[in-house]
């Protein structure tokens, strides 16, 4: 059975949601799933008074947990078409285990959201894939036979790179039905692969 970390960062509370279902995803394929969230590095006082969902119930990550998982998927927001420099702060310092080879071989996948359609999703997904292939990572993505993200009924975030969601102007939409499937179904895959690489060998 393999073990899956997702590990995310959310300002206002989209990413959070879509980190539940990728670990409800990678979990209905079997997998040991632990859900975790890099720190925040915005003080207190001005989280508060931007109102930042600091309620949420994942444990602050450590960057020596990365090396405990067969597959790492890595959830955040845009910020101006790059991942959010919390978790760019977070993957800088695993110099020690990019230098060791720690996370040669293991699976990593990514997610995010953004305010509009056309706001960085795949930019922002390429920002983090980079350092999961500087990692020496495999990367699984959220290919067409994820059916939601060819949809026109309806606004819905999805690309082959990851699974998205589309937050709004003011945060006010929250991940709907086909995105929160998309992130379930990528977090599946991830799970799979890595169950698939990290088999036992059988005589």
């Amino acid at each position: 059975m393999a073990k899956v970390l997702v590990l995310y960062y959310s300002t206002y509370g989209h990413i959070e949601s879509m980190a539940e279902a990728v670990a409800q995803g990678a979990r209905s394929a079997g997998a040991q799933v632990d859900i975790k969230r890099v720190p925040e590095t915005v003080p207190e006082e001005v989280a508060r008074q931007n109102h930042f969902k600091l309620d949420q119930t994942a444990d602050v990550a450590h960057v020596e947990d990365l090396e405990q998982y067969d597959a790492i998927v890595l959830g955040a927001p845009t910020r101006f078409g790059r991942m959010p420099s919390q978790m760019a702060a977070f993957l800088d310092r695993a110099g020690g285990l990019w230098a060791r080879g720690a996370l040669n071989g293991k699976v990593g996948g990514v997610f995010t959201s953004t305010a509009t359609q056309h706001g960085g999703q795949e930019v922002t997904l390429f920002s983090m894939i980079t350092n999961l292939l500087h990692f020496g990572m495999v990367i699984v993505g959220l290919p067409y036979s994820f059916q939601g993200q060819l949809t026109l009924e309806e606004i819905a975030g999805g690309s082959p790179y990851g699974a998205t969601t589309i937050a709004g102007g003011q945060g006010e939409r929250q991940p709907s039905a086909i995105d929160l499937e998309g992130a379930r179904e990528q977090g599946r895959l991830v799970a799979e692969t890595a169950n698939k690489l990290f088999a036992p060998v059988t005589a």
